[in-house]
């Protein structure tokens, strides 16, 4: 082959390339509740195959998280089961500007096993007092969203008192559905978004708590100044931007989430 035809291959191939692969691939460090870990698979998937980008992601407890960015932690994306805790990043400072939105709201659901005698959907909440529901997982209130508005419900219903001797608290609501499904505990109080994944939905039922019982779980979003200190600015804005667009909200309305 003579180096005319050479050079023009090879001028085309960086040219191909130039134009298929984003020129500014980075990388975004992402914490986000654990009511997400499914539709955020999904997610980031597509997000990494059409952008170039990567993503890091941590699933975790939101008020966790939240006292972690307080402390320095290295996250550029911040998704949260509650929208106070990124307003309380907001008026620390911690949050880039006009970047705090309201992604989605969750919903609680009693689930339980497929072998467990527990008729949730006949009972309800009163499944809670039944003698074959010896423990009951939640969410640890004191630093998951799912937490509290479990709590809630049980108030709403006047069950607290009698239940909270048997309550199992894992430490984010990702582990109280794990308790429920691996028979630590007989029911859970979990969200709508982990009922309605492949492995929980086969493995059981559940009940849909009444947005009534509990304060509504607006989830919220926010790109934070470390962002820009480590160099993950646009690739935050990116990954921020597409989890805003149809797609991404078709993905989270299949997992449960009301779209605000």
């Amino acid at each position: 082959m003579n180096a005319q035809p050479l050079n023009r291959l090879i001028v085309a191939a960086a040219l191909w390339c130039a134009f298929t692969t984003p020129a500014f691939a980075g990388e975004v460090i992402v914490a986000a509740a654990s009511d997400l870990s499914f539709p955020m698979k999904e997610i980031i998937a597509q997000f990494e195959r059409q952008t170039g980008h990567t993503v890091k992601l941590t699933l975790g407890s939101s008020g966790n998280f939240q006292a972690q960015i307080v402390n320095g932690a290295p996250f550029d994306v911040y998704l949260s089961a509650d929208l106070d805790y990124v307003h309380q990043l907001e008026q620390k400072g911690l949050v880039e500007a006009n970047a705090v939105y309201v992604y989605a709201i969750g919903r609680l659901v009693l689930w339980v096993p497929n072998n467990s005698t527990l008729d949730v959907r006949k009972l309800e909440m009163q499944a809670l007092l039944q003698p074959a529901a010896k423990h009951v997982a939640i969410a640890n209130p004191a630093t998951a969203p799912y937490g509290r508005a479990a709590v809630a419900a049980m108030r709403h219903y006047d069950l607290y008192d009698q239940i909270s001797p048997r309550l199992v608290l894992g430490e984010n609501v990702a582990q109280a559905a794990q308790f429920v499904s691996s028979g630590a505990a007989e029911i859970g109080i979990i969200a709508d978004s982990l009922a309605l994944s492949d492995p929980m939905r086969s493995a059981g039922r559940y009940w849909e708590v009444p947005l009534e019982a509990y304060p509504r779980l607006d989830q919220g979003m926010a790109i934070l100044k470390q962002a820009h200190k480590a160099g993950h600015f646009e690739a935050s804005r990116a990954f921020y931007e597409w989890f805003r667009n149809d797609s991404s909200r078709a993905i989270l309305k299949k997992y449960g989430f009301s779209l605000p």
